[in-house]
């Protein structure tokens, strides 16, 4: 393939995916470009955008627009860099935030390497990582906390791992589905729930000493399950919405908030924390990663062609419970 001929995948429509073909620019001289080795599917966000499963006039709405470029979780290798470019080299591996792209020229300080022995495909998690820190930071941990976390996909994944490496004591998952139980308990849960939030109750209270959980994070997207997360906080607990519901009319306020005093926050990717931006994330991450303390393996359950992408996306609705992390392999 031509070094300015390159690919992407593209939503043309409502439930229209295909590869194209666009020329690359040249980079300018504090940018690289970058040669894709894999991209992770954010099966949340994108299948939101694929199915378009948002209301007119949410921000979904003003955002969401044909043609419309999906992803921005990447990890290639740098094949040019710009005049000015200090800090990377030719052959560097390096994550980044990028649609699915088989090449991409983009600024060199937005690129982070890859330290020696994490694998691209777990390295790629960064930014779902990165997205699911603001939750934990807005959580406002503290350590002995019991944390509860409703859903267990990909946010909720990264959730887990991020409450454990805080020094939440009890961290319950709960969701519905039976095959996510084993990868939730390799994080670190202490116990799964395979149950609805709204059913869950009884067996949150049994496995934290007859105690509602001080925080309950939300990472679903799902609108019915903020009613369940401020019934399942304790008094004067936090509740944190990660999940980003394309239908936020359909979000009650309960008088749980009142009589228990709860405080309730947003987090999202957008946010801006002082001192902890991407480059600050990544490398805790990376960190983390590497000391054996946030656990990324098997959380990858399918791996697609770019060519095969109406595949990948069709198996992230039709299969959802069947899945977790879902590649684009650009290699070939």
């Amino acid at each position: 393939m031509p070094t300015n001929q390159s690919q992407r995948i593209v939503f043309r429509g409502k439930q229209e995916v295909e590869i194209e073909s666009f020329d690359l620019p040249k980079p300018d001289p504090a940018q690289v470009r970058i040669r894709c080795q894999c991209s992770l599917m954010s099966t949340g966000t994108e299948n939101i955008v694929f199915n378009r499963l948002f209301d007119k006039g949410t921000h979904w709405d003003n955002w969401a627009k044909y043609p419309f470029y999906p992803g921005y979780a990447a990890c290639g290798m740098i094949e040019e860099i710009g005049s000015e470019v200090q800090n990377l080299q030719v052959g560097d591996c390096v994550v980044y935030r990028s649609g699915h792209s088989s090449h991409t020229v983009t600024n060199a300080n937005s690129c982070y390497p890859v330290p020696t022995g994490i694998p691209l495909e777990q390295a790629v998690w960064f930014a779902l990582a990165k997205i699911a820190f603001h939750g934990a930071n807005a959580a406002h941990y503290r350590l002995g906390d019991s944390v509860l976390i409703i859903g267990a996909g990909p946010i909720g994944q990264m959730s887990l791992r991020w409450a454990r490496a805080a020094g939440a004591m009890t961290i319950l998952v709960a969701d519905p589905v039976d095959a996510r139980a084993s990868i939730t308990m390799q994080g670190g849960a202490s116990a799964y729930l395979a149950s609805p939030a709204g059913e869950a109750r009884d067996a949150i209270l049994q496995a934290n000493g007859d105690h509602l959980p001080d925080v309950v994070i939300d990472s679903t997207g799902h609108p019915a399950v903020f009613t369940a997360a401020l019934d399942l906080a304790a008094p004067k607990g936090r509740v944190v919405v990660m999940g980003d519901t394309g239908q936020p009319a359909r979000q009650t306020l309960t008088s749980d908030v009142m009589i228990k005093g709860l405080t309730i926050t947003g987090a999202h990717d957008s946010h801006q924390i002082p001192g902890w931006d991407q480059a600050a994330i990544t490398r805790l991450f990376f960190n983390l990663v590497q000391d054996d303390r946030f656990s990324l393996k098997g959380l990858n359950t399918h791996n697609f062609l770019p060519k095969d992408c109406m595949e990948a996306y069709t198996t992230a609705n039709r299969d959802r419970a069947q899945t977790m992390g879902i590649l684009f392999d650009w290699k070939a």
